[in-house]
Order: structure tokens, then C-alpha cells, then sequence
């Protein structure tokens, strides 16, 4: 079986539907970032709560979750390391959408290798806006990227891929909450507005390895706070960071 899902993310780029969380510990995340929601407000969970697996300890527990690390020791190798989070919430009713991209196109990596979990907080489905990607796209190497004019996108730095490519294969990335899909950071992806009466919450956690050299020309425009969360760094190319709620 393990030898099947690499061959299947070797393929594709992509698995879904992974599942990492039964209905209990889901409602309790669920608590956990309707807190969060409240504190920061809507518009701060649509698309500004990066990072903060670094002062928050739930974020932080599904970002070194042992079942998650498994799939990713499976899928690059025995060293990992967080190398950020970002939540994103769509509201329902609304027209925001994340135009076709690829992860790592401005992430300022040597080489540009990420892998990212998205975690399902709310059931993620088509019509709400579930993530959707192009089989096989992660084979490529990386695209002519450009910028959306449209303020609906949700991207951070309005980024939208203008080279062709064949949308029609599409597959959208359905998730029950407490799910997770895994995508390369070559994947095409992107998301429709969320157009029905559900929100539409998950946390990506990104993935890479300590061999992987962070350098200036990245769009967060400061340093990554990568952390080794199993394994070993053998070359320190990250620095050191500490949690804010650890001791």
C-alpha cells in the first residue's frame, strides 16, 4: 500500500481524502479556531493568519500531528521540517477564489521543493470552493506566473498563471473535516468562490527538507521559520526558532 501511494503521488502529484482526525477531535479543532475566528476576525482568517503554528498550540499539534508526518516521511524521506502555515477561510456567499498557481514560484527556495498538507477544519467541497489541481502538472517545471488584476483573489501577492495549460482536467480535492490532501509545490492549483451557505475553512502546512536552501528572493519578504519536526538537520540552513507558548 505504501508503495502504491508514492507511486500514485509520483504520478499525479497529489492524494486526497487521507484521513487524520475521527468526528471527536474534529469538533475539538473546530472549537479551537472559532476562538481564533472570533479574536482575529473574518477578514483576518480569509487570507492574513500566516504562521501561526509559532504562538499557537493547536496549529502547532496539527502541523506535527504523527499521522500527517508519517504521509510526508512516506512521500520525501525521514528529515522534515515545517516550514509554514497559513489558514484560509472562505466565507459563504462569496466571489474570492484562488487563481491557478504553483506554491513554490516565489518562495525563494534552492532548490524549490515543498510539499503542502491541506487540512480540512470544514468539509471542503465543490460547492464551497474545495482546492482543485491538475493531475500530473507537478512534472513541469515551474511556469510563467503574472498578476490577477482581479481583487478577488485571494493570493498574497495577486499571482495567476498566464502560460496555457489544460484546465479541463482538473480534479477537484473533496475533503470530509479532519481530512487532509497533499500536493507538490509544482501542482497547478487553484479554487472557485465559495457560492453556497458553509464556510469553507483549512489550514495548509508546508513541508520541505533541511537540505533545501532558503534564499532572498522570496515573496513573505522575511526569513522562513522552518522547524525540524522529525529527523535530522544536518545543515542548520534555517536558523533556529523558538515557540512563543513552549517554555
Amino acid at each position: 500500500m505504501d508503495s502504491e501511494t508514492v507511486r500514485l503521488f509520483e504520478e499525479d502529484g497529489y492524494l486526497t481524502a487521507l484521513p487524520i482526525h475521527g468526528p471527536e477531535a474534529v469538533r475539538g479543532i473546530r472549537d479551537q479556531f472559532n476562538a481564533l475566528e472570533n479574536a482575529e476576525g473574518k477578514e483576518n482568517c480569509s487570507i492574513r493568519l500566516i504562521n501561526r503554528h509559532m504562538d499557537i498550540p493547536f496549529i502547532w499539534q496539527l502541523a506535527t500531528d504523527p499521522k500527517i508526518l508519517d504521509y510526508m516521511e512516506l512521500l520525501m524521506g525521514p528529515d522534515i521540517m515545517v516550514l509554514a502555515t497559513h489558514i484560509f477561510c472562505k466565507y459563504e456567499k462569496t466571489e474570492k477564489f484562488v487563481a491557478w498557481h504553483q506554491d513554490v514560484t516565489y518562495w525563494g527556495l534552492e532548490p524549490p521543493y515543498a510539499l503542502t498538507a491541506w487540512y480540512a477544519i470544514d468539509d471542503s467541497v465543490v460547492e464551497n470552493g474545495c482546492m482543485r489541481v491538475i493531475p500530473g502538472s507537478h512534472q513541469h517545471s515551474i511556469v510563467d506566473h503574472g498578476t490577477s488584476n482581479n481583487p478577488n483573489n485571494l493570493l498574497s501577492i495577486g499571482q495567476e498563471i498566464k502560460s496555457p495549460f489544460e484546465e479541463r482536467k482538473a480534479v477537484d480535492l473533496v475533503l470530509k473535516a479532519g481530512e487532509i490532501s497533499i500536493h507538490h509545490g509544482h501542482s497547478v492549483h487553484g479554487s472557485n468562490p465559495n457560492r453556497s451557505s458553509n464556510r469553507r475553512c483549512g489550514v495548509t502546512i508546508r513541508y520541505t527538507r533541511p537540505s533545501v536552501r532558503p534564499t532572498d528572493d522570496n515573496s513573505i519578504k522575511q526569513p522562513w521559520p522552518a522547524i525540524l519536526v522529525r529527523g535530522e538537520d544536518r545543515e542548520n540552513n534555517f536558523g533556529k526558532w523558538d515557540l512563543e507558548f513552549l517554555p
